[in-house]
Order: structure tokens, then sequence, then C-alpha cells
């Protein structure tokens, strides 16, 4: 992403990454203001669906809505139910309710309150939502996580509070899940997903979202990339095919949550893309890097 002089760039530590917010230095006098509106709503995102927060929604779902109906924030809410969609849609591949699975891996810490059990079946069969906005576990046994989908809808809010300012244009970019408005294009780098250090290709953006995801890359031993923290919910384990994916949607909870639906199924996820308005890029893990036909500019590789 390149840096324009007339531009105004802060970032703060939120989502367990940094989230860059970037605006046109003329966007007016509320500018300022504007910038610490977005950042409060992407903390707030933070502070309603975070696992790790024993005062999250996610964390009084899955303390509590075993037992109970549990109320939770319309936030919450409309995630749960952009999750609900995206399972339906994708035949059961995306699923929040993988957090089980993926504490037993060590990729999200114990619960206190519960011990991991890895329950049978699937989202559908494990949460159910009410107009009311209260949400039930139908399996004590259940747990969610709100990670493969949350960081993008932070985006998304953060935009719209930009635009309630008023901003022309700019640019929310939570660690590779962003989403650009009004003035454009932006211009995206994205990084190979087995070396950090290498650019793979060039994106230009205009009023859309990007997100990416990838194998864990390891700091110790950098020759590949290491297992995915994307767990495969038919298999019960992480997709192996697929060495990183980043899809272009309209939505950046779209593409966010898109991107795991296209680790684990790869070419097969061309329906899915399709019926959200969405493309995607991939790289095999034997380096092969295939493009949907439907991306709507094209892709400028790097040297």
């Amino acid at each position: 992403m390149p840096i324009a002089s007339d531009s105004i760039r802060r970032a703060r530590p939120l989502l367990g990454t940094f989230v860059e917010i970037e605006v046109a230095a003329a966007a007016g006098p509320d500018t300022a203001a504007a910038i610490d509106a977005a950042f409060d709503a992407v903390a707030d995102v933070h502070r309603l669906m975070s696992f790790h927060q024993s005062d999250s929604d996610v964390s009084r779902i899955n303390r509590n809505a075993g037992i109970r109906p549990t109320r939770v924030h319309a936030w919450t809410f409309q995630v749960l139910e952009a999750a609900l969609n995206m399972h339906r849609c994708s035949k059961g591949v995306f699923d929040v309710a993988v957090a089980p699975a993926l504490q037993a891996m060590g990729l999200l810490p114990a619960l206190d309150y519960a011990p991991i059990t890895v329950p049978e079946g699937r989202l559908t069969e494990a949460i159910e939502l009410s107009p009311d906005h209260t949400v039930r576990l139908l399996s004590p046994a259940s747990a969610i996580d709100l990670g493969g989908i949350a960081k993008g809808f932070a985006v998304d809010r953060a935009i719209e509070v930009l635009r309630g300012f008023d901003i022309p244009g700019g640019l929310v970019n939570a660690g590779g899940d962003l989403r650009v408005f009004g003035q454009g294009p932006h211009t995206v780098h994205l990084r190979h997903p087995g070396d950090p250090l290498r650019l793979l290709a060039r994106i230009e953006l205009t009023d859309e979202a990007l997100a990416s995801t990838a194998r864990r890359f390891d700091l110790i031993d950098g020759a590949a990339p290491g297992a995915s923290a994307i767990i495969d919910p038919l298999a019960g384990k992480p997709p192996g095919a697929i060495a990183g994916a980043t899809v272009r949607a309209p939505s950046c909870m779209i593409a966010d949550a898109l991107t795991k639906v296209v680790m684990i199924s790869g070419t097969g996820a061309g329906d899915v893309l399709a019926h959200y308005g969405a493309s995607a890029l991939l790289i095999s893990v034997d380096g092969e890097m295939q493009i949907t036909s439907d991306w709507p500019q094209a892709v400028h590789l790097a040297a």
C-alpha cells in the first residue's frame, strides 16, 4: 500500500493486530474526530466479540447459552446471522462452532468453566438465534469463535463511521483485512503466503474490500509456512492443499469469512463466491496461483 503525502494515517493495536485508518488530508475539520470514532467502533467490536475477554458477548454465549438463552448486542447478533448464512451457503464449510477443535489444537485458550470437548455435529445443530437477539447453544459442549468473521465486520463498521462524518474517501486495514471507499483507486500489495518478505502481486481497489489468510508462518523455520490455524469442520483437521487465499468482495465481513471457505474448498468454492458477488486468488502449497475468472481487474504480478 503506497504512502501518500496528501493523506492522514493513524494506527492502533486492536483485534489482535494493528488497525490502520487512512483518509484524505483535506477531508475537513472533523477528520480527527471521525478517525477517533472509527477506532472506537473497531474497539467496540473487539469488546463484544473477543474469545479471550471474559465479559464479551462471545464469552457470555460460551459460558451461559448452553444453559439458557443469552441476549447479545445487535452487532454480535448480526455477525452470527451472517455466519449462519455463510454456513448454509458453504454447505457447512464455514463454521464458527469449531472453537473446541481450535482449543484442542492449542490455537484458542481453554475455558475455565468448561472442559474441552469436541462435539459431534455442525453449526446448524449447535446454535439457535431468536428475533429478540438471544442466542442458545443446543449442547453445553459447544463453543463459538467469531475470529474468522468479526475482524472484517469491524472494518465495515469503521468505514460506516467515516462515511457518517462525510469523509470523501479512505481506507481501513485490520491486519490485511481491508476496505476502501470514495476516492480511488487504492493500490494494495499482496505478500507471498510462504515468504512474507516477498511481494506477490499488486491489486487496484475501488469501493470494495479485500481479505487474505494463509497458513501460519514459522518464524523459526521460515523455509515453508506452518500448519493452518483454519479447521475444516467436515474433516476435523486443517486443510492441506492451499497455502494462502485472498478474496475480493463488496464488504470486508464477507471477504474475511470467504477466505476460510476458499482455504478449505480451494477451486470448489466457486458457487459460494458467486453467491456473494466475490472473487478469489489462491496459492496452492506447491506455489501455483489461480484466480477466479470473474476477478474484475488485472492482477499485476510482482517481478
